[in-house]
This record gives C-alpha cells, sequence and structure tokens, in this order.
C-alpha cells in the first residue's frame, strides 16, 4: 500500500510551490526531459498558471494531459489545448494523447478526482484494471457527464502507475470523504483501484 500523506486547507500557491520543488529535483536529478502529467478541469488552470510564472526550465519539461474529451484542440472542452495555450509559451512541450503514444515515465501524475470515483477518464463503467495491458484508451463514459458530453481518450492505472509520485487535488467534502474510504479500501472504484495498486508516495491537497 501506498504512503498516502493528506494536506489539508492547501491554497493555489501552496501546490503550485510543491509542483516546483517535484519537478525542480527531478531535473537536477537527470539531463533529458522530464514528463509530468497534469488534469483537466477548472482546479488545475490556476495553479499552472502560478507555476507558468516560476522559472522552471520548461523547455525541458515535457506535459501530457491524463485524459482529454474528443474534440480539437480550439474546441473549449479540450485539456490539450487549454494547457498548450498556457504552458507552451512558457517553453514546456505539449504531449496531446494518441493511442500507440509510447508513454513515457513520469515524475509526477497529477490527478483530479469526480464524485463517483473516477480518475482521468477511467469512471466506473469503464471498469479500470490495474494491469491493462494498453497504455491510452479511448472509450465513452456512460453517463455522458453533461458538462462535457463527449467521448474520451486517457491514460490507463499502469501508465499513471509509472510515476515517481502521484499528486491529487481534491476540493469539497464530499470528494474528500470518498477519497478517505477509497485510501482504507471500503470502495471498489477506480480512485481505490489506483491506490490500491500504487507503492509511491501519494500526496492529497485538500
Amino acid at each position: 500500500m501506498a504512503e498516502i500523506q493528506l494536506i489539508e486547507n492547501a491554497g493555489d500557491s501552496d501546490i503550485a510551490a510543491w509542483l516546483k520543488a517535484r519537478l525542480s529535483a527531478a531535473l537536477n536529478a537527470q539531463e533529458g526531459p522530464v514528463a509530468i502529467t497534469v488534469p483537466g478541469g477548472s482546479t488545475p488552470f490556476p495553479i499552472l498558471e502560478e507555476l507558468a510564472r516560476d522559472g522552471l526550465d520548461w523547455q525541458r519539461i515535457a506535459v501530457w494531459p491524463g485524459d482529454d474529451r474528443e474534440v480539437p484542440e480550439d474546441h473549449p472542452a479540450s485539456n490539450t489545448g487549454r494547457i498548450r495555450a498556457l504552458l507552451e509559451p512558457a517553453g514546456a512541450r505539449i504531449v496531446p494523447l494518441a493511442t500507440g503514444e509510447n508513454v513515457p515515465h513520469f515524475a509526477v501524475a497529477w490527478l483530479g478526482m469526480g464524485a463517483d470515483g473516477h480518475i482521468a477518464s477511467l469512471f466506473p463503467n469503464t471498469d479500470p484494471q490495474v494491469d491493462d495491458p494498453l497504455p491510452i484508451r479511448r472509450l465513452t463514459p456512460d453517463p455522458l457527464p453533461p458538462e462535457a458530453p463527449f467521448d474520451r481518450i486517457t491514460l490507463t492505472i499502469p501508465s499513471l502507475l509509472d510515476s515517481d509520485e502521484l499528486l491529487f487535488v481534491i476540493r469539497g467534502e464530499d470528494k474528500r470523504a470518498l477519497f478517505l474510504r477509497a485510501m482504507e479500501g471500503k470502495v471498489d472504484l477506480p480512485i481505490a483501484r489506483l491506490l490500491g495498486a500504487a507503492r509511491q508516495k501519494v500526496t492529497c491537497f485538500t
């Protein structure tokens, strides 16, 4: 079971500082590029905006969306498009998800969690497996979330676990309670399957 650290009442600046420290350490530990995967949705972007101003060597950082909607990058629902608009000017290389892609080892796999326990676009109905042979999957959530009714492409659990650390940013008491139940193995949801298989450190900011 992974070591899981909960950090309560964290602000965006706290999380950006945590990420900067982890990415700086990864950059200092090797000469080549460093990869990170980040979530979509509204929560990450204020944090990423702070991180983009923090003087990291972005030209050595590859940023992967953990998942995306099957829409063009210029569509408002595109995670890749929003990430590119924010971090490409800083120098980062943005890598759109594509099946058949060689997924790297991530310094940090940053994830959100839905109220139904989904991570990335691994919804409960998709029955994600910790030994999935594919690094990336195309799938259709059921039901389709009304705020984003699109087919998805997503990293699988093994791809997310191929990381030095897992990071969660979870807002709201209901989600926090579900995360705690998943930590304790009391639910069989995608979040619980990931945490149950994780062996690296997990940090959850609430």
